[in-house]
C-alpha cells in the first residue's frame, strides 16, 4: 500500500505503475516521497542571501507608508510573480504599483528608462520579480537617483558583478548554497519565498496577517510554464496550488477555468501548459502584457471575463503568427539539410515576428529534434535578436556563453537563451556553434526516441488512467509517462482539420476491444508514416505506437484517450 500524503488515501499501485517507478529508479521511500503533499518537510524557502535585508526593508517602507512598486518580465512567470505580490500587499492593506516592460520597447530586465518611470510613480521602493540579476547599470542608476531597489531573480547570475540593489535575493546567485535545494525555483517560488518572509517578520512584531496559502496558485502556474526542475520542492507547491485552482476564490485565475472544469479535485498540469499559460503569454509576444496581468489582478469576474477576451483574442494572432514562422523556418532548415548536415539548427528572417521565435524554436526542436536559434531583426538597425532552445540534456546556456564576446546582451539557463548581437557576427556565431556541438557527444545532444514501459494492449483501464493522473502536475523532471505497445492495427482513422488524425486501434489478432487514439498534428509531421501508409503496409508488417494516456472530458462523460506520439512500421527493439 502507498500513502497518498496529505489526501489520507491509501491504494495500491498497478503493475505498470509499479514498473514505471522501477524505470526512473525510484526505491520504496523515494515513490512514498514522491506521493507526500506534507510541505512542512520542504528546504526553508527563506534561506537566501539578502532574504531578511529585503523583507525588513519592505517592512519599513510599509510602516512609513512609502509607495512600494513591483516590476516583472512579461512571461507566465514574471506575470504571476507580479499577481501574486500585488495579492500578498492587499492582503496586507497595501497598494503597490506595477509595472511590466514591452518585449519590443524596453526589452527583457530592467532598464534605467524603468527606474525613471517608477520615480515618476513616486515609487520609493522598487521589487524586481523574475528579472534584474544581471542589469547592473539599471541597479546603479536605481542608487544615483535614490531608489531603493530589490532584486529577485532565479536566472542564473552571469554579469561579472553583482547588480549594487539594495538587496539582490536568487537562490542561484553565485554565493548562495548550491546544495540549498532553493536553485529550482522558479521567479514565482522566489516571490512567494519573500512574501513567506514578510509575514513571518510581521508574525513576529504581533500583526495578524492572513494565510498567503492561496498563494500557491501563482506559483503553480508560473512553476510549470516556466518549466522548472519538478523537485519534490516544485512538485509539492505547484499540487497545494493546482488543489486550490478550480475553486480559487481569485476571480482572475477562475476566468481561465469554464465551470464544467471546476469539478476535479487538482487541475491537470496540462490545462496549465496549452491553456492558461499560452493565453497569459499571448498579449506579451504582440505588443504590451498589461491585460494579462489586468486578468490576474482582477477583483470581480467581470474585470477578469473582459481582460480575458482581449488575450483570447491575441491567442488566436499569435497561432496565425506563429504558424507562418515555423513553417517558413522549417523550409530553411529542410533546404539546409540538402547541402551540409549542421548539429543545430541556427535560421535568421529579418521579417519574422520577434514575440513568436521563441515558440519556433521549441518547435524546431520537436520537429528536428537537435537544438534550435531562431533569428530576426531587432528594433536597432543593424542588430538581430534571437531565442534558442536545448535539445536532450545539452546545456545551451553553457554553448552560448562561449560565444559572449560576440553579444550585446545575453540570458537564460540550461534550456532555454535569448540574446542579441551585431548581424555582421551571425556567420562566426554559425561557425562557433556548429563546431562546438560537434565535439559533444551525438546522445547528448540530440532528443532522443525516449519511451517509459511497454503496456499490454489489455492494462489500459480507466484506474490505469487514474493512477497516471495522481503523478501530476508533469513537466520538466516529472514528464508524462510514455508508453509503447507492439502488434497493434489500426481499425480505421480519420483526419481532422487536414493536420489532426483521430485513430480506431485494436490487437492485431483480435478486434474486440478498441482503444481510441489522437495524434495531433501528425499530417505532414517529419519523419513519420502517413495514415494511408501504415494502413496499407500493416497486414505484412508489424506496427507499433507511442503513446500517453489521458481522459478525454465531453459532454459529462469521460473517454480513455491514446495520445499518439509516433507509429513504427516494422520491428522495433
Amino acid at each position: 500500500m502507498t500513502q497518498l500524503g496529505s489526501q489520507q488515501e491509501s491504494f495500491t499501485l498497478l503493475a505498470p505503475i509499479r514498473r514505471l517507478f522501477e524505470k526512473r529508479q525510484f526505491s520504496h521511500e523515494q515513490v512514498k516521497e514522491f506521493f507526500s503533499f506534507n510541505l512542512s518537510e520542504l528546504p526553508k524557502l527563506t534561506k537566501m542571501n539578502d532574504m531578511d535585508k529585503a523583507a525588513l526593508r519592505i517592512i519599513e517602507a510599509i510602516e512609513n507608508n512609502e509607495q512600494i512598486g513591483i516590476y516583472g518580465d512579461y512571461d507566465v512567470d514574471g506575470t504571476t510573480s507580479c499577481a501574486l505580490l500585488y495579492h500578498f500587499f492587499k492582503m496586507l492593506k497595501v497598494d503597490v504599483s506595477l509595472f511590466q516592460p514591452s518585449r519590443f520597447i524596453e526589452g527583457y530586465g530592467i532598464h534605467p528608462s524603468s527606474i525613471d518611470k517608477a520615480l515618476e510613480n513616486n515609487v520609493k521602493l522598487l521589487i524586481t520579480v523574475d528579472c534584474g540579476i544581471t542589469n547592473v547599470e539599471a541597479a546603479e542608476y536605481a542608487q544615483l537617483r535614490g531608489l531603493d531597489l530589490i532584486i529577485t531573480d532565479h536566472h542564473k547570475d552571469a554579469a561579472e558583478v553583482l547588480p549594487p540593489a539594495y538587496a539582490v535575493v536568487n537562490p542561484n546567485r553565485r554565493d548562495e548554497d548550491k546544495n540549498s535545494g532553493l536553485g529550482v525555483l522558479a521567479g514565482v517560488g522566489v516571490a512567494f519565498a519573500l512574501a513567506v518572509r514578510v509575514r513571518e517578520l510581521l508574525i513576529e512584531k504581533k500583526q495578524n496577517v492572513p494565510s498567503i496559502y492561496p498563494l500557491l496558485q501563482f506559483v503553480a502556474i508560473g512553476t510549470i510554464c516556466d518549466m522548472a526542475r519538478l523537485s519534490t520542492l516544485n512538485l509539492r507547491l505547484s499540487r497545494h496550488g493546482l488543489m486550490q485552482m478550480p475553486n480559487s476564490q481569485y476571480p482572475g485565475i477562475l476566468a481561465f477555468i469554464p465551470p464544467e472544469e471546476r469539478t476535479v479535485a487538482i487541475l491537470p498540469s496540462d490545462k496549465i501548459s496549452f491553456n492558461i499559460g499560452p493565453l497569459i503569454n499571448s498579449k506579451g509576444r504582440l505588443d504590451h502584457p498589461e491585460r494579462a496581468l489586468n486578468v490576474l489582478t482582477a477583483m470581480d469576474s467581470t474585470v477578469a471575463r473582459e481582460n480575458l477576451a482581449h488575450l483570447e483574442i491575441s491567442n488566436r494572432e499569435r497561432k496565425f503568427i506563429q504558424g507562418e514562422v515555423f513553417n517558413h523556418a522549417k523550409k530553411i532548415v529542410i533546404e539546409n539539410m540538402k547541402h551540409q548536415f549542421n548539429p543545430i539548427n541556427i535560421v535568421y528572417s529579418p521579417e519574422w515576428h520577434e514575440g513568436v521565435i521563441g515558440i519556433v524554436a521549441s518547435k524546431l526542436v520537436e520537429t528536428f529534434e537537435i537544438p534550435a536559434i531562431v533569428f530576426t531583426n531587432a528594433e536597432e538597425h543593424g542588430v538581430i535578436k534571437a531565442s534558442a532552445r536545448t535539445a536532450g540534456q545539452f546545456n545551451i546556456f553553457d554553448a552560448l556563453k562561449s560565444c559572449e564576446d560576440l553579444f550585446l546582451k545575453f540570458g537564460g539557463h540550461h534550456s532555454a537563451a535569448g540574446l542579441s548581437m551585431k548581424k555582421e557576427n551571425l556567420s562566426e556565431f554559425e561557425k562557433r556553434m556548429n563546431q562546438y556541438l560537434k565535439n559533444v557527444p551525438e546522445i547528448a545532444r540530440t532528443v532522443q526516441d525516449h519511451f517509459d514501459i511497454e503496456l499490454d494492449f489489455n492494462e489500459v483501464s480507466a484506474e490505469l488512467v487514474k493512477q497516471i493522473e495522481l503523478l501530476e502536475p508533469f513537466g520538466n523532471y516529472n514528464t508524462r509517462p510514455v508508453f509503447r505497445m507492439k502488434n497493434v492495427k489500426i481499425h480505421s482513422f480519420r483526419i481532422m482539420k487536414d493536420q489532426h488524425v483521430r485513430w480506431d486501434i485494436v490487437q492485431k489478432n483480435n478486434d474486440q476491444k478498441r482503444l481510441q487514439g489522437i495524434s495531433f498534428f501528425y499530417v505532414g509531421k517529419w519523419n513519420q508514416p502517413t495514415p494511408e501508409d501504415i494502413f496499407s503496409r500493416q497486414e505484412n508488417e508489424d506496427i507499433t505506437i507511442q503513446f500517453s494516456l489521458g481522459i478525454n472530458r465531453f459532454n459529462g462523460k469521460e473517454y480513455i484517450q491514446l495520445m499518439v506520439d509516433k507509429i513504427f512500421i516494422g520491428l522495433v527493439h
